[in-house]
């Protein structure tokens, strides 16, 4: 892919383990696409598994659930997830997700500013 893309493909991206332990495509994402506010991935969390308890400094992420069912941890409070719902989680609040079906888990994640390994802190 050549930067400043208007346009990418899922089938063309291959995916890679965040630091989290979430599989990820970047669907757009500047360090590839040339967009610079945000990022757009998709995340696939498997049957029984989760992602590591984290949080972001300076991203807001967005998550639109697209298919599966599990539960949704930020700050102290849980609660179910499944297709349909959206999920805002500020800056600097600890989250996880947990796939609890036995389906994968698919998540469409925008982050403002982009996602970074360097603003991802492990908990």
């Amino acid at each position: 892919m050549t930067r400043n893309q208007t346009h990418s493909s899922q089938k063309d991206i291959s995916s890679y383990i965040t630091k989290d332990g979430s599989e990820i495509r970047e669907l757009m994402h500047p360090n590839v696409h040339g967009n610079s506010k945000q990022s757009l991935a998709e995340a696939t969390i498997l049957p029984g598994s989760s992602t590591r308890l984290h949080k972001h400094q300076s991203s807001e992420e967005l998550y639109y659930i697209l298919s599966g069912d599990g539960k949704m941890r930020i700050e102290d409070r849980q609660f179910t997830i499944a297709a349909g719902d959206t999920i805002c989680i500020q800056p600097g609040a600890q989250h996880m997700v947990t796939n609890t079906g036995n389906q994968p888990l698919v998540i469409l994640c925008c982050c403002a500013p982009p996602y970074s390994h360097e603003d991802t802190e492990l908990l």
